[in-house]
Parts: C-alpha cells; sequence; structure tokens
C-alpha cells in the first residue's frame, strides 16, 4: 500500500530524515515508533505533501506521490489525524464531518452512517460545537472526519495523546475493527507500548532521523524497548 524508500528531508541545512525506508503492508496496522524528535511526525507531514522532501521516493500504491500536491492527497484515499486534532472548534460536529464529503470520489453528499456506528457519541452531539466536546469527544471526531473521505489509507498521529483511557481502549477497539474486519490500511504513529501491541501487526522504529528497526509486532522485543523507546 504505501513503500517508502531513501527518503531524505531537511529544515533548512538540518537534515532530518536520513535515507529513510518504511514499508505499511495492505490492511494491516503499521506502527511508527521512537523516542520524541526522531522524525515520527516529520515523516508524516511528508507522506501528506505538507513540507518538501529533497531525495527518494514515496510510493502509494505503486505511484510516487512525492510531487503531488498536498490538498489532492485526501481524494487519492489518504486520510490523515494530525497530532492534536486541529478539528474545527466553532463549527458543529456535522460540519465538521461534512469537510471531509468533498474528497470522496463518490460525491456523496451524507456522512455514511457507519461513521455513527463506529462512534455513537458523535450521532448524540451532531449539533454541538466541536470546541465544546471533551478531549477523547474530539479525537473520536477527528478520526471519523478522516473515515469520510473513504481513505484507504488511514494515517493516525498519536491519537491517544491526553486522552482518557475508557476512549483510548474504544480507539483501539476502533483501529482493529478497521483493519481487521473493514480491511483498511492504518499508519500509527504511537508512544504507548501496551496499545501498539494491541493494535499493531508491524512496527518500524525511528532514531534520529533513520529507520532502525522493523518487523513483524511480535518481534519488538525487550533488546529494542531498551535501546530506542525507553526514555
Amino acid at each position: 500500500m504505501l513503500n517508502i524508500e531513501q527518503l531524505n528531508q531537511y529544515y533548512g541545512e538540518s537534515h532530518t530524515l536520513w535515507d529513510l525506508d518504511l514499508q505499511v503492508a495492505e490492511g494491516q496496522c503499521t506502527v511508527l515508533m521512537g523516542r520524541n524528535g526522531v522524525g515520527k511526525t516529520t515523516l508524516l507531514q511528508c507522506i501528506m505533501g505538507l513540507l518538501p522532501t529533497k531525495s527518494g521516493s514515496i510510493l502509494y500504491k505503486g505511484d510516487d506521490i512525492r510531487k503531488i500536491a498536498a490538498e489532492k492527497r485526501a481524494a487519492m484515499g489518504i486520510g490523515f489525524v494530525p497530532q492534536g486534532r486541529q478539528i474545527f472548534p466553532l463549527m458543529s460536529v456535522e460540519e465538521n464531518l461534512l469537510v471531509g464529503l468533498p474528497a470522496r470520489a463518490d460525491k456523496a453528499k451524507d456522512v455514511p452512517e457507519f461513521i455513527y456506528e463506529l462512534f455513537p457519541v458523535l450521532k448524540e452531539m451532531l449539533g454541538r460545537r466541536g470546541g465544546d466536546l471533551s478531549g477523547g469527544q474530539q479525537q473520536q471526531l477527528a478520526i471519523g472526519r478522516a473515515l469520510v473521505t473513504d481513505p484507504s489509507l488511514l494515517i493516525l498521529d498519536e491519537p491517544t495523546e491526553g486522552i482518557q483511557p475508557n476512549i483510548v481502549a474504544e480507539i483501539g477497539d476502533i483501529i482493529i475493527k478497521l483493519t481487521k474486519e473493514i480491511g483498511l490500511t492504518v499508519l500509527l504513529v504511537e508512544q504507548k507500548l501496551p496499545f501498539a501491541r494491541r493494535v499493531g501487526d508491524h512496527f518500524c522504529i525511528l532514531d534520529r532521523g533513520r529507520s532502525v528497526a522493523a518487523g513483524e509486532m511480535s518481534g519488538l522485543n525487550d533488546e529494542l524497548i531498551q535501546q530506542y523507546l525507553t526514555v
């Protein structure tokens, strides 16, 4: 589904991503891991076209999308939930969800009912302003808005950050349902190791802008955790 090869990115003179490789298997959840500041969010922003890249390739369904404008990537089937959610606080829940409809290939005019099946709380609060929701509810709204676009690939940047434990568990259930039942492909940045192990099929660890380890989640051993993930 997504194959990144030898990707290099710079902030000014600072070399931030170094010959980075990443493979995201179709219909599965790949967890991008690493300590703070190693380049995880930078990589997601490169995938979404929000940051320029110097060299390498970002292959999505076999096509290199490095030169495709950011605003066109959602229409290609890439859904993105950024860190911090970035919902529209003054718009209603329903209006936030409707924002995703223009990116759909089928030009649907209504929010799909399965969004409300995944997130019943959103249906209960359609008229409420996004900014009035709790942090966990806002995160569910952000994921729902991305799913409205009908993506093949869903990218989530630390969706459990600052979220109460019961909502974290619900988000985990939803990711598992999306991959195992619906067949969606998920790329997840996550710091919580138990959550990552629960929902992830594969992992990739970044360190100082490089991919230093990758494989099936069962291969994430104590040595790797101690070397690259323990603060």
